[in-house]
């Protein structure tokens, strides 16, 4: 059975979703039938590469606040580490994750993609260190295994995975994903936004179920 996630690195809610996914399935009993494949998902297209500190760049997105900006990064962050994962508040940059997504096709094509998921997550809510510096990219490339000159050579070329980020996101907007986390499991059920781990344990126990009976 094949799950399909679309995510964003910059998405608090993916960071944290992944993880409960990752415990519901972990704890299934089929789990070693079930391919999970992730997907391209920009939260905001047409951002400029971190010029922005996140709570003032996303208040002003929303029409929020800062005080109630500042409340939904601490409501998250307290979600985040009852999960066992770093979360700071409030020192993220805003900005376009188009070269994330196109690193992470690369990285799949080396068998790499979920460790530079996972450590460019680590990076943006844990460290803060910027995602959308190419130097941060490259090292972060670099210490999961990937060649340096190839994570060069695809940044520089501004077009390399270009299409496969584009078709994820056009396969997002004809399913109606309108934001992310994303689950379709089984091509026939779709899961929108962070979920609990029952949840998750209950869907992936229903679509084997049906896809057994059918």
């Amino acid at each position: 059975m094949r799950v399909e996630i679309w995510i964003d690195i910059a998405c608090p809610w993916c960071y944290i979703g992944k993880a409960r996914f990752e415990r519901a399935l972990a704890a299934f009993e089929h789990r070693d039938h079930v391919e999970v494949v992730y997907r391209s998902f920009e939260l905001n297209p047409k951002a400029e590469n971190g010029t922005k500190p996140i709570i003032e760049a996303v208040a002003a997105q929303y029409g929020r606040t800062l005080e109630q900006q500042v409340a939904r990064e601490e409501h998250a962050a307290s979600q985040a580490r009852a999960e066992g994962l770093d979360f700071r508040v409030g020192g993220r940059l805003h900005g376009n994750t188009f070269d994330v997504h196109r690193l992470l096709h690369f990285a799949k094509t080396r068998g790499l993609q979920v460790e530079l998921m996972n450590l460019a997550f680590r990076v943006n809510f844990a460290d803060e260190r910027s995602i959308y510096d190419r130097e941060t990219l490259v090292g972060l490339s670099v210490e999961v295994g990937l060649e340096e000159a190839a994570v060069r050579e695809v940044l520089s070329s501004g077009g390399r995975y270009a299409k496969d980020v584009r078709a994820d996101e056009r396969q997002a907007a004809e399913l109606g994903a309108g934001g992310v986390p994303f689950f379709v499991l089984d091509g026939k059920y779709g899961v929108a936004g962070m979920q609990s781990v029952e949840l998750y344990t209950q869907v992936l126990g229903q679509a084997w179920q049906n896809r057994r009976a059918a």
